[in-house]
C-alpha cells in the first residue's frame, strides 16, 4: 500500500469523525485528495472524496435517529432541495474550476463564525420554527443554495447547514447536526451521479475511503450523542474557525 493511499485513508477516517459531530469533514478529506494526486482532473477528486463522504454520513445519519427524532417532512424538503441544486453545481463544476470562488468561502464561514459568538444561546434550546408549507419552501430554497455549493466544490457545507438549522428553523445544535447529515447524503448523491457520469472516478479508493469515512463517523456520531448539544456547539465553533483558516490560506495562496 502506497504512502498516499494510507495517507487519504487517515484523512477520510479524521473527516468522517468530525463531520459527524459538526460538518466540515471536506476540510480534511478533499485537500488531503489533492495532495496526494495533483494531477488527477479536479472533478474526479471532488466525485472520489463524495463517495467517501456519502458512506460516512449515511452511517451517521442511522445512529442519529436511533437517539434523536427528527423533523422529516422539513428535512426531506430541505434534501430535495439540495439534491436538484447539487446536481446543478456538480455540472458547473464540470466547466469551470471552483479556485475562482474559494475566496467567498472564508468571508460566509466569518459570518457564521461571529453570529454564533454573538448570540451565546444560539442552539442551545430546542425551539422548532416554521412549520407547515411556507417553512418546507424555505428549507428547499436555502438548502438548494448550500447543495448548489456542495455540488461545485463542497468544503464547509455541513457547518452552513448546521447553521442554518439552528438560526433559521430553531434547531439544538444535535438536532440540527442530525438533520444536515440526511440534506448533505441528498447533496452528495446527487454529486456522485452527475461526476460518474460525466467523468471517471476512483472507484476503488473511493469505497477504500468510504471504509475509513464510515468508522470515523460512527465514533463521532457516538460521541456527539453521550456529549449533547453543548459538544456539538463547541466542536462546530472549533471546525469552523478551522475551517476559515484553511480556506483563507487556499485563497490568499491563489494570489501570492
Amino acid at each position: 500500500m502506497t504512502f498516499e493511499i494510507v495517507f487519504v485513508l487517515v484523512a477520510a477516517f479524521g473527516a468522517g469523525f468530525v463531520d459527524a459531530m459538526a460538518g466540515g469533514g471536506g476540510l480534511i478529506q478533499l485537500p488531503a485528495l489533492f495532495a496526494a494526486f495533483p494531477q488527477a482532473p479536479h472533478t474526479t477528486l471532488l466525485g472520489t472524496g463524495k463517495l467517501a463522504g456519502l458512506a460516512g454520513t449515511t452511517s451517521a445519519i442511522f445512529r442519529f435517529i436511533r437517539h434523536v427524532r427528527l423533523d422529516w417532512s422539513l428535512v426531506l424538503s430541505a434534501a430535495a432541495g439540495a439534491f436538484l441544486a447539487a446536481l446543478v453545481g456538480a455540472w458547473i463544476a464540470t466547466r469551470f474550476s471552483p479556485a475562482q470562488f474559494r475566496a467567498l468561502v472564508p468571508l460566509l464561514l466569518s459570518f457564521v463564525l461571529l453570529y454564533t459568538l454573538l448570540h451565546r444561546d444560539l442552539g442551545r434550546e430546542h425551539r422548532p420554527r416554521r412549520h407547515g408549507r411556507r417553512g418546507r419552501l424555505l428549507a428547499a430554497a436555502s438548502a438548494g443554495l448550500i447543495g448548489l455549493y456542495d455540488g461545485f466544490f463542497g468544503p464547509g457545507t455541513g457547518s452552513f447547514l448546521v447553521f442554518l438549522f439552528v438560526r433559521v428553523f430553531g434547531l439544538y445544535f444535535l438536532h440540527a447536526s442530525a438533520s444536515a447529515k440526511v440534506v448533505n447524503a441528498a447533496a452528495n448523491v446527487a454529486a456522485i451521479l452527475l461526476f460518474g457520469l460525466t467523468g471517471e472516478l476512483y472507484w476503488l479508493l473511493g469505497l477504500a475511503m468510504a471504509a475509513s469515512n464510515v468508522a470515523g463517523a460512527q465514533c463521532g456520531s457516538h460521541l456527539a450523542i453521550r456529549g449533547g448539544s453543548a459538544l456539538v456547539r463547541k466542536v462546530f465553533l472549533g471546525v469552523v474557525g478551522a475551517l476559515i483558516t484553511k480556506t483563507a490560506w487556499d485563497a490568499a495562496r491563489l494570489y501570492l
